[in-house]
């Protein structure tokens, strides 16, 4: 419940003075239970029929289709796309790192957030590397 209850504070706007009663929570919390079940059961059909055990995300978007909920793909399909960059920048900002710390330029056990100053400051430390050859 407490899930649900930041749902409704973060992304549900009620309008002034509209309350949502617990048994109408615990309602919508088993309604996305089954929901959430029904996707999963559509998706792992997916993968099945593709002779895999692994459900994947394009398991899930020919799921919402086959359930005919076709307006959620697009939003969902974004929301992918920025799930995926967002992991890529991870990896690669773990990955200057450890390289950084190789190098001796970052001491071992200092763990320093990489953000975009940290890609300039990467490009120069190249730049001195080149001049140095």
């Amino acid at each position: 419940m407490l899930l649900l209850d930041r749902i409704f504070e973060c992304y549900v706007q009620l309008p002034d003075g509209v309350n949502v009663s617990k048994d109408a929570r615990l309602a919508i919390s088993k309604a996305a239970s089954v929901f959430v079940l029904y996707a999963t059961s559509c998706a792992n059909t997916f993968a099945v029929q593709h002779k895999r055990k692994t459900i994947s995300a394009n398991d899930v978007l020919d799921a919402m289709k086959e359930m005919e909920f076709d307006t959620f793909l697009e939003p969902l399909k974004s929301s992918l796309v920025a799930y995926k960059k967002e992991q890529l920048e991870k990896k690669e900002a773990s990955e200057r790192r450890k390289k950084a710390r190789e190098e001796g330029v970052i001491p071992e056990g200092v763990t320093e957030e990489v953000g975009d100053n940290d890609s300039e400051a990467a490009e120069e430390n190249g730049k001195d590397e080149e001049e140095e050859d």
